[in-house]
């Protein structure tokens, strides 16, 4: 009878944690106020969600009765509304630091995850922090959180003398969903108790299955719904003060708007009116040596928020649209470039996105950048010229994502690039599947892409790959290929550095799904990768990584590794040279990284690693030291020191012909050099509170590369001694970058941005190793760039005018 017991309760326990639960809301004609007291009698008669599971560590084990949770929902003509009460029987020592929005630092969390077509495809999740601070992204299995994504929504964080509440109003204008008179939604409530490091749910999410957003509840009772009209916009003025030692103090105003516009419940529209991108965060500009150029961040909220659709495969590469120009000036001996823009200005740029009952997604992206002119003088007579470098342009993303059975899509992608007058044009299209077993065991995901370019020699390419993988349990595995051709160019919108290969990769790894007496979680990876030259067959790459990350009881990450590359591999890149390559020799190395508890007042970051060559005294040492320190809620400060060396690393320098009169090919010039580079971060905030913040983050950067002597690259890949070149060609880059911010969020979607900016880069071929002297220069340069900016925008809803009206 006992043993039947047991068996019962299993069975019910793995009933209960493995159906959707369901809650139900209803209709509110009341006011609700957003306040934190829950004093409306309308909260009394709704249902309540509770009975949370925790998601990690120990994925499946009920929450404690004295940290219960309960959550209630209402609706009304504009809104649904969330009301939560979060037990802690220890209210003191609940962790509230105070941060700026999207940055929960290290404080309790609640969330609500709403998927408007319950297709368990993508969730919008509002979080608030128990320092009453805001956080809100999209989610999907593919690509994860993308908080860059921000809605205009209220919330009201209370800590009281049993644990804290959270009151949420958030507007149907910041979801998505059809357009039935009743709606069912996908539904999860999230609660993180930072102290301990756990992570609940409402709605159980079982880890031994490969997806987050497909375990989630439902919300039913929402019927009859009569949507306002949404249309946001957001007018903002800005004014500059630049200065720097070549030129006199300029002062600027700018003003423009942006516009959001609801086309249905499901489709949106969004657009800039006079593009305004001054107070847009630095790019870590580095010394770099290599073959391909810088990949950038991208930090325009525009081409960040709500992009999800976009990034289908991985064809778009927004630093594109009003990045550098396209195209080098002509010069001749006796002219010089007196003015040149280091970007495209942006006309405007719009974009459509939403989804259908169907389960088709529509995206469009559009932007149009304005004719850049270089400015040329002649030496001798002094007289001035303008080249066009860069003509009108017209940048276009169309994406088409069918999804269906919940877990599985079909996407086409088309980019497009048009060039006014005899400038290129590119186009690439794509097609990118994603599909899973209903029981989500096995992934089959792949893509197939074609691109055209428009130039003096039309050229077009293909970049297909296939990969397959179980993607559940406590042991998963991947295997996959691509292939590359040679005249493959998607670099007109979007960013790609090698082509002309074939590759072979897999992957197998080991978890544990709950904790264990010495580690709350433990991964152990195996991943091995090969590329061949797709017309000769040598191998251009090869890497074999073993690496294990791990959480310890007391919530310290850990991880460590080692990359082999066991045989000699053919950079057909690093000689610049059509047909050439060099030869790469095998490497070994090894790393660990160690990340202190962020909970603690005092925390560190610690990443050394360490690489060996088959080649004389040629290693590599690596070390970042990260230590961070939280003085109160309100103050904290990082600090992160970069530190590299490449000793007798061998790379291109130059190219020379011997002679003209014969058809000797040229001559490529390798250096054997030694690479340092030093790099010093620091990042503050002070929070007066969760809507008012000073930010300060400085950034100094100095790497250099000292030649020792010279190789030329033999047609067989191999590099000897040269001794008939002597051109100095030393390597040294410096660059500071300083900025102090304040931001006050003065309204909902309405903030006053003050920002002081310093920076300043220099390269040199004289490398001068006094470091101190390098910064006080630097500093001291006239080059030294001095902006003071202060910007306001203001969110207006259509509704509220209306409705004043």
């Amino acid at each position: 009878m006992k043993n039947l017991f047991l068996i019962l309760f299993f069975l019910a326990y793995t009933f209960g944690y493995s159906q959707k639960k369901v809650l139900q809301t209803k209709f509110t004609s009341e006011t609700i106020t957003i306040d934190g007291k829950l004093d409306e009698p309308i909260w009394e008669s709704v249902s309540i969600a509770t009975d949370f599971v925790m998601f990690q560590p120990d994925n499946g084990k009920p929450i404690p009765e004295n940290k219960r949770t309960e959550v209630k929902v209402l609706y009304d003509n504009d809104a649904v509304y969330a009301a939560a009460m979060l037990y802690d029987n220890e209210p003191s020592k609940i962790l509230k630091e105070i941060s700026q929005r999207d940055d929960f630092g290290a404080s309790d969390v609640f969330g609500v995850f709403i998927n408007g077509f319950n297709d368990g495809q993508q969730d919008f999740q509002f979080f608030v922090n128990a320092a009453d601070g805001q956080g809100d992204c999209i989610t999907t299995d593919s690509n994860g959180e993308d908080y860059s994504w921000d809605a205009v929504w209220k919330s009201k964080a209370v800590i009281t003398d049993f644990g804290w509440i959270v009151e949420m109003r958030i507007p149907y204008a910041a979801l998505r969903f059809s357009s039935e008179k009743k709606q069912t939604w996908g539904l999860n409530f999230f609660r993180e108790i930072r102290r301990d490091r756990q992570k609940y749910t409402w709605n159980f999410i079982d880890s031994k299955i490969g997806t987050f957003t497909q375990q989630t509840g439902t919300l039913e009772g929402i019927e009859n719904i009569k949507t306002p009209t949404r249309l946001f916009l957001l007018p903002y003025s800005s004014f500059y003060v630049n200065a720097n030692g070549h030129q006199k103090t300029i002062g600027t105003l700018k003003g423009g708007m942006d516009i959001k516009y609801g086309i249905n419940d499901a489709f949106t529209l969004d657009a800039i009116l006079i593009p305004d991108f001054g107070q847009t965060k630095f790019d870590d500009q580095i010394l770099n040596l290599g073959p391909f150029e810088q990949q950038f961040n991208e930090n325009r909220s525009f081409f960040t928020e709500g992009t999800d659709l976009f990034s289908k495969g991985n064809l778009l590469y927004s630093r594109r649209i009003g990045g550098r120009p396209n195209s080098n000036p002509t010069v001749a001996e006796n002219e010089t470039v007196i003015e040149n823009p280091s970007s495209v200005d942006l006309i405007n740029a719009l974009k459509v996105s939403g989804r259908t009952k169907g389960g088709l997604g529509i995206g469009i992206l559009n932007a149009v950048t304005k004719r850049t002119f270089v400015t040329i003088e002649n030496k001798d007579t002094k007289e001035t010229r303008r080249e066009e470098v860069e003509p009108l342009a017209n940048y276009n993303v169309l994406v088409l994502d069918q999804r269906f059975r919940k877990n599985s899509s079909v996407s086409f992608i088309n980019t497009n690039v048009t060039r006014n007058g005899s400038f290129r044009d590119g186009n690439v299209s794509a097609l990118v599947w994603d599909l899973n077993t209903i029981k989500n065991t096995y992934n089959l995901s792949g893509n197939f892409k074609y691109s055209y370019v428009n130039d003096i020699a039309d050229k077009k390419g293909v970049y297909t790959s296939l990969n397959f993988g179980e993607t559940s349990g406590q042991y998963r595995y991947s295997v996959g290929g691509d292939l590359v051709t040679k005249d493959f160019d998607n670099n007109d919108l979007g960013i790609n550095f090698e082509t002309n290969y074939y590759s072979l990769y897999g992957n197998a790894n080991y978890r544990i799904l709950n904790p264990t007496k010495f580690f709350n979680s433990f991964r152990i990876n195996y991943n091995l990768y090969t590329q061949f030259h797709k017309e000769t067959g040598k191998i251009q790459g090869n890497n074999i990584n073993i690496n294990v990350n791990l959480d310890t009881k007391k919530n310290h990450y850990v991880g460590f590794g080692i990359n082999i590359a066991p045989v000699e591999s053919y950079d057909f890149y690093e000689a610049r040279a059509e047909n050439r390559y060099v030869i790469l020799p095998e490497n070994y190395g090894a790393w660990l990284y160690i990340s202190t508890n962020y909970n603690n007042k005092f925390a560190f970051d610690f990443n050394p690693s360490y690489s060996i060559f088959n080649e004389t005294n040629r290693r590599t040492y690596e070390l970042t030291v990260g230590p961070r320190y939280r003085f109160n809620d309100k103050f904290s400060l990082n600090y992160s020191f970069d530190f590299s060396r490449r000793n007798n690393n061998r790379g291109y320098v130059d190219s020379v012909d011997e002679d003209l009169n014969t058809s000797t090919p040229e001559t490529i010039i390798f250096a054997n050099r030694n690479v340092i580079t030093y790099a010093n971060s620091i990042s503050g905030k002070y929070s007066i509170s969760s809507k008012m913040n000073f930010n300060v983050a400085v950034r100094q950067y100095w790497s250099y590369a000292e030649n020792k002597n010279f190789l030329s690259l033999k047609q067989d890949g191999r590099l000897t001694d040269y001794e008939n070149y002597n051109t100095n060609k030393d390597s040294s880059f410096y660059s500071w970058n300083f900025d102090l911010s304040y931001s006050w969020w003065f309204a909902p979607g309405s903030q006053v941005s003050v920002l002081y900016r310093n920076n300043a880069a220099d390269f040199d071929r004289t490398i001068n190793k006094d470091f101190g002297k390098n910064v006080t220069n630097l500093l001291n340069n006239e080059a030294l760039n001095h902006t003071f900016s202060i910007s306001v925008k203001y969110f207006i809803d259509y509704n509220s005018i209306k409705s004043k009206i």
